[in-house]
């Protein structure tokens, strides 16, 4: 038990690393936003590098803060039947979920963008627009990366669920929330 509750700290605490540091990467998306539309409509000088900035920051913001996000059960979920299960109910629910949609889900993403990965860094790929940024590879390199942060946290999630429904606590140490 004392491995797991380690193991799942680490997660966890790899997670809210992960999440302080794209926290960061909204407020310079906010900014590099900003300034591109001051220079397009203010300025009448648009950038072919600052809009795929602007998408690459997105891209980097939604991968890597997906682990994040559901650490702290902010992701998406229908709510309507999964509100009114006792504890160990959504524990069920959660440990389906995990199992049979979310870790096979990121191991299938993990495992079929390795190739495409490989392909952008053999050719160090570029944008192919002119103006447009350079290494492009390193921001499809975080499609691996990102999934298998969520992965991860998803393990960290699938044996909290675990331990409420074997031992009827969360073996973490995390608070129980009352349902």
């Amino acid at each position: 038990m004392r491995l797991l509750k380690i193991l799942i700290k680490s997660v966890d605490n790899l997670s809210e690393w992960t999440g302080g540091i794209v926290s960061w990467l909204v407020v310079l998306l906010t900014f590099v936003t900003f300034y591109d539309v001051v220079a397009r409509y203010l300025l009448k000088s648009g950038s072919v590098g600052i809009q795929e900035m602007e998408w690459h920051l997105f891209a980097l913001i939604f991968l890597l803060s997906a682990g994040w996000t559901l650490k702290h059960k902010a992701h998406v979920r229908v709510d309507i039947f999964y509100a009114k299960l006792s504890r160990k109910g959504k524990a069920i629910v959660d440990i389906g979920g995990a199992l049979f949609l979310l870790l096979p889900f990121s191991i299938l993403i993990i495992y079929t963008s390795l190739d495409f990965v490989v392909n952008s860094w053999s050719v160090r790929e570029g944008s192919g627009d002119p103006g447009g940024l350079p290494a492009r590879y390193l921001i499809k390199a975080m499609i691996p990366v990102g999934f298998a942060l969520l992965a991860l946290q998803g393990v960290s999630e699938l044996l909290r669920n675990i331990s409420i429904l074997v031992e009827g606590d969360d073996i973490s140490g995390k608070e129980a929330t009352k349902s």
